[in-house]
């Protein structure tokens, strides 16, 4: 086995990096006992503000970029895919912090822009354009997220990507939509709350 392979458990350990609570430290604010208690972005956004919840989301967002990019460039496809998966799981189901991780979005995000940059600018494009229209952020997660992979499987078709990327990032969406099962219920109930003006303004309420 190629000594590249050990990059995978570094981008798991580097995708526990816990982005949330040291920016909530800096603002006076906890995201595991505050508002949705979900330590990611968009929480951070509702109980610390716009600048928080920004510097939340590149952080999250980088620790899945950087490892992959830096995999993709020394070793290749397969061992930068390896570290996309762990990436996204280290922030998902950090051991440092018994499992208690986020929803995986932002580093999902990252980890796609480092392999599929095209496909990826279009998830973000389509999350931007569903969250502003349902102004729930959750919802821009649910259906970008998932259309990501068929965004890669039409490269497969031109040779650009092997037939298993398009596969493994869709197991990755699989898990991030779970992670949004409380988001899923309360839509269904109709009691997920909006923000109507997230990329503008504090908004105070809870998810």
């Amino acid at each position: 086995m190629s000594a590249w392979w050990l990059l995978v458990p570094l981008a798991y350990l580097l995708g526990t990096f816990p982005t949330a609570h040291l920016v909530g430290r800096l603002v006076g604010h906890d995201p595991m006992s505050e508002g949705s208690r979900n330590p990611g972005a968009t929480n951070m956004y509702r109980v610390a503000g716009r600048g928080a919840g920004a510097l939340v989301l590149l952080g999250d967002l980088v620790k899945g970029l950087a490892p992959t990019l830096v995999a993709l460039l020394l070793a290749g496809r397969p061992v930068a895919m390896g570290c996309a998966v762990a990436a996204v799981l280290g922030h998902i189901a950090p051991l440092t912090r018994r499992l208690r991780g986020g929803k995986g979005v932002a580093t999902y995000g990252g980890v796609s822009l480092a392999m599929w940059s095209f496909a990826a600018l279009g998830a973000v494009v389509l999350f931007l354009i569903v969250t502003k229209w349902s102004g729930r952020p959750s919802v821009g997660s649910l259906v970008a997220v998932p259309l990501l992979p068929v965004g890669v499987g039409i490269q497969v078709a031109f040779g650009s990507v092997g037939w298993w990327e398009p596969v493994m990032l869709a197991a990755l969406a699989v898990v991030i939509v779970a992670m949004h099962w409380r988001n899923i219920l309360r839509l269904a109930r109709g009691e997920e709350a909006r923000l109507p003006n997230v990329f503008t303004r504090r908004q105070a309420t809870t998810s």
